[in-house]
């Protein structure tokens, strides 16, 4: 079984649940003259395996990012895994010398008590360290899959490293435990100046799971936590439980599978894929526990399935994403922008195909927004869009149509763009061994 389907049958739990529209028509775009090129392609070995997230880049244009399956384990702690239970996934870098890119695996997982298993980002903090998630594994109990995932930092070796590739420190700084979230998947950390840190589990928590919420012993819609550091430690508190429709709790909406985004008064936006009216929402919530609907999606032409998180413009204007539904049925690109009347949606661009945008999108200084689609594209393996303002409207165009090959298929990550105007990813699958690659397109 693919990894694309595993996602599907194991954890992608609001897609089932709320049954999203797609069609399976594949549209054609006029695109510009790219340079697309692999920089490397997962083996499945101790390099890693289906890289879910995008990438990171630091000031010196070096690449980071995680892998889920693949690595080396030590150990049998992933065994019954949906990823094969053979390997726990891993962290890698990217360095740029001369012409050619050097790839480096900085940590692989073992599943008990680091992690297994990460298919967020890492995210570089004020310290320099790497911050991120892994989906399973840690100290807690979820079952049927063992670990309810963890929270991390990964740190450079302390001393001189005699070789290239030395691995790197980690520390757990949260293993949830089903009450506290469970299984947190593509949802970015974010800090804020005080050094606490926030995110998203699309399981666990006390909300109310009489319902669609939960598989096995696993209840609750999700959680948006809180880490502040304390004592030389961390400690983490719920900021919010999801509900699921007609839970009669304070909120009626579930599964945020992406993450949040900060204000500067710190107030918390984001996406849950699931409730509302049925096909997900955008909702504000705050430091205190309480929350609103900024928008919910009824699943007609503005889009369903809002997977992705959110990016602020600045001016207090959302944009955000969509998987399914639109005019054109492969999702949507859309903007909220605030009123005296509470928030306007507005449908940027409607993707056509088999499934549009599972990430944030990512928006340039002259207002371009970039981003990926999962199942779109000319050959139905993903594609990488761009969208420009346009006399009062947007324009598309198509950077690349993955052919399901050597170039890689079904990219889950957003893009990162670096001063030349070079964009970086990943693919899940594809690639010369399927296992996923990470690529260059450049302008």
């Amino acid at each position: 079984m693919t990894r694309h389907n595993q996602y599907h049958n194991v954890l992608s739990r609001a897609v089932r649940v709320i049954g999203m529209l797609v069609v399976t028509m594949a549209a054609s775009h006029a695109a510009r003259v790219q340079t697309f090129t692999v920089l490397h392609t997962f083996t499945g070995g101790a390099d890693g395996a289906n890289p879910f997230a995008g990438l990171t880049m630091d000031r010196a244009g070096n690449l980071y990012g995680t892998a889920a399956g693949g690595g080396i384990s030590g150990n049998n702690t992933c065994l019954g895994d949906p990823y094969g239970g053979i390997s726990c996934g891993t962290v890698f870098k990217l360095s740029h010398h001369s012409s050619s890119w050097i790839f480096e695996t900085l940590y692989a997982f073992s599943g008990q008590p680091d992690g297994a298993n990460p298919e967020a980002r890492v995210i570089i903090g004020p310290d320099g360290d790497l911050y991120g998630t892994t989906n399973l594994g840690g100290t807690g109990f979820c079952a049927p899959w063992g670990g309810c995932g963890t929270v991390f930092k990964l740190s450079p070796p302390p001393n001189f490293c005699a070789s290239f590739s030395c691995p790197w420190r980690e520390t757990v700084l949260n293993s949830f435990a089903q009450d506290d979230g469970a299984y947190p998947q593509s949802a970015d950390l974010v800090f804020d100046q005080q050094g606490n840190r926030y995110g998203t589990t699309p399981l666990g928590g006390s909300g109310y799971y009489l319902g669609p919420c939960g598989t096995g012993l696993v209840g609750g819609c999700g959680v948006i936590f809180e880490l502040s550091p304390s004592g030389g430690g961390w400690t983490e508190d719920v900021l919010l439980n999801f509900d699921t429709v007609g839970g009669g709790g304070p909120i009626s909406y579930a599964y945020p599978y992406s993450g949040v985004t900060l204000d500067n008064a710190g107030n918390l936006y984001g996406t849950a894929s699931a409730g509302g009216t049925g096909w997900g929402v955008v909702y504000k919530a705050t430091l205190s526990g309480t929350s609103s609907i900024l928008y919910s999606f009824p699943g007609g032409s503005d889009g369903a399935g809002p997977y992705g998180g959110l990016i602020s413009d600045g001016a207090g204007g959302l944009y955000g994403t969509t998987y399914g539904a639109g005019t054109n049925g492969g999702g949507t690109a859309f903007d909220l922008t605030p009123s005296n009347d509470g928030w306007t949606l507005n449908t940027l661009y409607s993707f056509s195909g088999g499934g549009g945008p599972l990430d944030t999108p990512l928006m340039d200084g002259a207002g371009n927004l970039y981003g990926t689609t999962y199942g779109d594209g000319a050959y139905g393996y993903g594609s990488i869009f761009k969208l420009s303002p346009s006399d009062g409207g947007w324009s598309y165009t198509s950077l690349h149509d993955f052919t399901g090959g050597s170039d890689g298929a079904y990219p889950y990550g957003g893009v990162v763009l670096d001063a030349n105007g070079n964009l970086y990813s990943t693919t899940s699958e594809g690639g010369s061994s399927g296992n996923g690659v990470v690529f260059e397109i450049a302008p």
